[in-house]
Parts: structure tokens; C-alpha cells; sequence
């Protein structure tokens, strides 16, 4: 029975608190020190920017160091795709040219290749070519994502209106009192 009292006050310590409505309030914009008010696009502008341009969502959001590194992480996964297609290119048309005879066991880089080196080293560079573009996508999926949380977070109000209270009530009618506790913040 203790055990239900005692969940019970940490149920109510931790659930008790008034919140309120995001559309009350104005917030302070960080970078120009200036109050804004919520707009509830403004995140779905900034994912759409994003999906369109990579990057220009950060914009929207005054993020600009993060565009460097969604170009740079975007700019590398391209690379590494283009670098493996090609690879498996070339060692896809030298198993070709051994299968019809026409190669040339003289060559500087293929011609001391047995055949089944050719063909894992084909399923090498297609496996690594396959990730490479699962990685682009992921990170442009991310980029999205990023301008959108970016956005919501954006609007949050971050000053210091947290408080907890507890309080002490005396009831005279039954002549107990009561202890409560109420954790507060505004959102």
C-alpha cells in the first residue's frame, strides 16, 4: 500500500504542471535580439527549402555554419559513388574483354589479375557504390529533417521560467494539512 502512495506522489510531482499555449507568446530571436512571433510554417518552410536547395534551409534558419558541412557531407557521399561506379566500370569491362578473348595480358594494372579477383573486386566496388548512395540520400533525408527541428526549436522561448513550489496548506475543518508541489514552466 505504501508503494501505490508513493508512486502516486511521484506521479503527481512530475505531472503536475500548468502548460501554456505556444501561440500566446512572443520569442526572442537570438541572433538579432529582437522578439518574433510564433509562426507555425515556419518549419515546414524551412524542410521545404531544404528539400528543394540542400542547405537553404539552415539558411532560413540563420544556421549558415551548418552549410558547409551538408555540402561537404553531401559533396564526399557524390564522390564516393562516382569513384566506386567508376571502378566497377572498369573492372566489369576487363572481365568482359577476358570472356570474349580480347584482353591484354600485358597490362600494367589488370593483366596479373586472375578472374575471380576481377569479379570481387567487381562486388566490391558495387556494394561500396550502393552504400555510397544510401549514405547521399540519408544525408540529404537528414538535412531535411535538420532545418525542420532546427525550425520548431527555433520557437521556443529559453529564458529561466522554471520554478518549482512547494507549498504547505492548513485546512482548519479537519485540522490536517496538506503538502503539495507544483512544477511550473512556460513553454
Amino acid at each position: 500500500m505504501k508503494l501505490y502512495k508513493a508512486l502516486f506522489f511521484i506521479f503527481i510531482f512530475f505531472f503536475s504542471f500548468e502548460v501554456q499555449s505556444q501561440n500566446d507568446i512572443t520569442v526572442l530571436d537570438s541572433t538579432s535580439m529582437r522578439k518574433r512571433e510564433f509562426n507555425p510554417l515556419a518549419p515546414a518552410k524551412a524542410a521545404f527549402y531544404s528539400a528543394i536547395l540542400p542547405g537553404a534551409g539552415q539558411v532560413y534558419n540563420k544556421k549558415y555554419w551548418k552549410v558547409p558541412i551538408v555540402y561537404g557531407a553531401l559533396g564526399i557521399s557524390v564522390y564516393s559513388y562516382m569513384f566506386n561506379q567508376k571502378k566497377y566500370h572498369e573492372f566489369r569491362d576487363e572481365y568482359k574483354r577476358r570472356l570474349d578473348g580480347t584482353f591484354d595480358p600485358n597490362h600494367p594494372t589488370y593483366g596479373s589479375l586472375s578472374e575471380d579477383r576481377l569479379i570481387r573486386a567487381q562486388k566490391f566496388h558495387q556494394r561500396n557504390r550502393d552504400l555510397s548512395m544510401l549514405i547521399t540520400a540519408g544525408i540529404y533525408i537528414f538535412n531535411i529533417i535538420d532545418a525542420n527541428v532546427d525550425a520548431h526549436l527555433l520557437q521556443f522561448n529559453i529564458d529561466d521560467d522554471l520554478s518549482f513550489q512547494p507549498d504547505w496548506k492548513y485546512e482548519p475543518m479537519t485540522q490536517s494539512g496538506n503538502l503539495s508541489m507544483a512544477l511550473k514552466f512556460k513553454f
